[in-house]
């Protein structure tokens, strides 16, 4: 097998290819009623062609379609609302 470029051609494809398939975080929230009172339900990650949210308490991992398929899971009646949190799109209270 021949080697993929130089050291300097290998590793800026390496870095591309992490770049471009790092998964994405994110938060399947429950809301009851109406801003009663929330809770994290599940975290997860989103990756091009699937997604794994696992439960708060580690009990139950499921692998999905999409982050949008975990909404259900988390809807267990009609008085809890699930959304979904991008962590990457969270304000950045943190700093102020």
């Amino acid at each position: 097998m021949e080697p993929l470029g130089d050291a300097e051609e290998f590793t800026a494809a390496v870095a591309e290819m992490v770049t471009e398939e790092t998964p994405r975080p994110f938060a399947v929230m429950q809301e009851y009623g109406e801003r009663l009172d929330a809770r994290i339900h599940s975290w997860g990650m989103s990756f091009h062609d699937h997604a794994d949210p696992i439960s708060v308490g580690g009990s139950v991992r499921l692998g999905m379609r999409s982050p949008e398929h975990a909404l259900r899971w988390a809807s267990p009646d009609p008085m809890v609302t699930a959304q979904l949190v991008w962590l990457d799109e969270l304000p950045d209270k943190l700093s102020q």
